[in-house]
C-alpha cells in the first residue's frame, strides 16, 4: 500500500447513484476497494432518495471515529448533492474535473463527492476521486494558482469550520423588512413573465440565453402535452407541485417544493400542474421544444389514469 493509501485507515465510505449514474459509481466504488478503503454501497435508487440516504448517513457519522465520506453521482451530479447537503454537516460537491475535487476539498473541506455520470468518463473520474482522497483542507489547489493559501485567507478557513454549520440555525438579519428569499428569486424579480403560447397556462422569465435558464410559472390544473427538447434540462420547484411522466422511460415523479429533476434531451415527457407552481429550469443548451401531442390527447389519456 502506499504512502497516501495508508493515509485512509481511518476513512469510510458510503455510495450510491441513480439509474444515470450506477455504472460510474460501481466503478468508483470498486477502485476504492482496490485501494483497502472499506465502501458501503446503498445501490441504486432515484436521485432525491439516495441523495437523501447518502447526506444522513454522513450527517450521523460514525462513533468510533472513522471519517465518513460520501459518494454519490446521478445524470448531472447536481441533483443528488442538493439533496445531500440537506442534512447539517454535509458539505457536498459536485465535481466535473479532477481540480474541482481539490478545490472542494481546500476550500470547502467536502465530505461528499457528486460525478456525472452522463459527462464523466471513468478514467477522468477515478482521477478526480482520488484527488478527493488526497487533498487536504487548505492545501494548495487550482484556485490558489498551486500556492498554499495567504495567512488571512488560512484564518478565513480555518474560521469556516465553526461557522458553517450555524448557518440557518437562526436568523442572521433581525430586521423585519428582511426578505428571505432565495437567489434564483431574487435573479427573476423585475423581469417580465412571457406566456409561452404552446403551453396554456404557462409563463416564463429567461435570466440567461445560452444555455438557457429561466424561471416558469404554470397555473393549478394546466397540463404540457407530451414534448421533448434537444438539450436535457434541470428542474428545481421553487413554489407547488406538479406530476412529470417520462413517456420515454415509462416513469412517473411527482415533485414539491425544494425537489429535483433532470430530464435528458429527447426524452418525451408531459407534466400536470396540481397546484399553481413555479420553478427553475436550465437546459445544457439552447431553448426548444416539439410537440408530440395536442393537449386534447394529453386530457384525454390523464383522465384514463
Amino acid at each position: 500500500m502506499s504512502q497516501k493509501n495508508a493515509d485512509h485507515h481511518r476513512l469510510k465510505f458510503v455510495a450510491g447513484a441513480d439509474a444515470f449514474g450506477c455504472a460510474l459509481k460501481d466503478t468508483l466504488v470498486s477502485h476504492l476497494r482496490s485501494l483497502n478503503i472499506p465502501v458501503e454501497d446503498l445501490g441504486t435508487d432515484n436521485h432525491y432518495s439516495i441523495g437523501a440516504k447518502i447526506g444522513q448517513i454522513v450527517s450521523s457519522g460514525d462513533n468510533s471515529g472513522t471519517e465518513i465520506r460520501g459518494l454519490l453521482a446521478c445524470g448531472t451530479g447536481v441533483g443528488v448533492s442538493i439533496f445531500a447537503n440537506k442534512f447539517p454537516g454535509v458539505y457536498a460537491a459536485t465535481c466535473l474535473t479532477p481540480a474541482d475535487a481539490v478545490n472542494a476539498r481546500s476550500i470547502n473541506n467536502a465530505n461528499v463527492i457528486a460525478f456525472s455520470g452522463i459527462s464523466a468518463t471513468p478514467n477522468a473520474a477515478v482521477e478526480t476521486l482520488d484527488n478527493f482522497l488526497n487533498t487536504p483542507f487548505k492545501s494548495p489547489c487550482p484556485a490558489s494558482n498551486s500556492e498554499p493559501w495567504p495567512e488571512n485567507i488560512q484564518s478565513f478557513l480555518d474560521k469556516s469550520l465553526t461557522e458553517m454549520p450555524k448557518i440557518g440555525s437562526t436568523n442572521p438579519n433581525p430586521n423585519p423588512n428582511f426578505s428571505n428569499s432565495c437567489v434564483i428569486c431574487d435573479l427573476a424579480s423585475g423581469r417580465e413573465f412571457t406566456p409561452v403560447d404552446i403551453m396554456p397556462g404557462g409563463s416564463m422569465k429567461i435570466v440567461r440565453e445560452s444555455p438557457t435558464a429561466a424561471v416558469v410559472r404554470f397555473s393549478g390544473g394546466s397540463v404540457e402535452p407530451a414534448h421533448h427538447h434537444s438539450y436535457g434540462h434541470d428542474v428545481v420547484v421553487m413554489k407547488g407541485r406538479k406530476i412529470v411522466w417520462n413517456l420515454s422511460k415509462n416513469e412517473r415523479c411527482e415533485l414539491g417544493v425544494g425537489d429535483y429533476l433532470f430530464t435528458p434531451g429527447g426524452d418525451v415527457h408531459r407534466v400536470k400542474y396540481l397546484e399553481d407552481t413555479e420553478f427553475f429550469i436550465r437546459w445544457d443548451g439552447g431553448w426548444d421544444i416539439m410537440l408530440d401531442e395536442d393537449l386534447a390527447t394529453a386530457l384525454r389519456d390523464l383522465d384514463q389514469e
